[in-house]
């Protein structure tokens, strides 16, 4: 019996770990959410850096990048598109937000195949290649993918940061224009 190899160790370390973050991906994009600073702010800064690193390591490849700037374009669409389909809730002490399922469930289905083309791709269809790190960057239909949720993740940050800087400022005014205050 051969021992297992390093590809094979990887991904039977990997599959439940991807598993868990496309549940979570998906619960996160159909559910109500609590609206925090932290985890905006971390959107806000995470998906751009990303951005900046996959173009930077796509620049060899004028066709992956171009993908990749067509489809942070749609993504902002999309992005754009899914703000209007929120419902935006400001209850004492919190804000939700509840996105627009079918778009959610879209980009998690979209997700979800590429993952799978791509597993299939690497294990079954051609397993003997030898592939790098840098093969991510150089692929079109990844880049595409990715591009597609980063884009919309990055807009509809900055949408509910829109959203929840005008619901304080309001507070904020409220709270000035009460009676009694000088």
């Amino acid at each position: 019996m051969h021992a297992p190899q390093g590809s094979t160790l990887a991904l039977a370390v990997l599959l439940p770990l991807i598993a868990w973050r496309v549940y979570a991906r998906f619960k996160r994009m159909v559910g109500r959410q609590r609206l925090t600073k932290y985890k905006l702010w971390i959107q806000l800064s995470l998906f751009p850096a990303l951005v900046v690193l996959v173009a930077v390591a796509a620049s060899s490849n004028p066709k992956a990048l171009a993908a990749f700037a067509l489809s942070l374009a749609g993504g902002a669409v999309l992005g754009r598109y899914g703000l209007r389909w929120t419902t935006f809730e400001a209850v004492p002490g919190n804000l939700f937000y509840t996105p627009n399922a079918p778009l959610g469930i879209a980009l998690s289905v979209l997700f979800i195949l590429r993952i799978a083309y791509r597993l299939i791709e690497v294990y079954v269809l051609a397993p003997t290649l030898d592939r790098g790190s840098s093969e991510f960057a150089q692929s079109p239909l990844t880049l595409f993918v990715f591009g597609l949720l980063a884009g919309y993740y990055v807009s509809y940050a900055v949408g509910l940061a829109l959203w929840r800087a005008k619901v304080l400022r309001a507070k904020r005014l409220r709270l000035e224009g009460e009676p009694g205050d000088p």
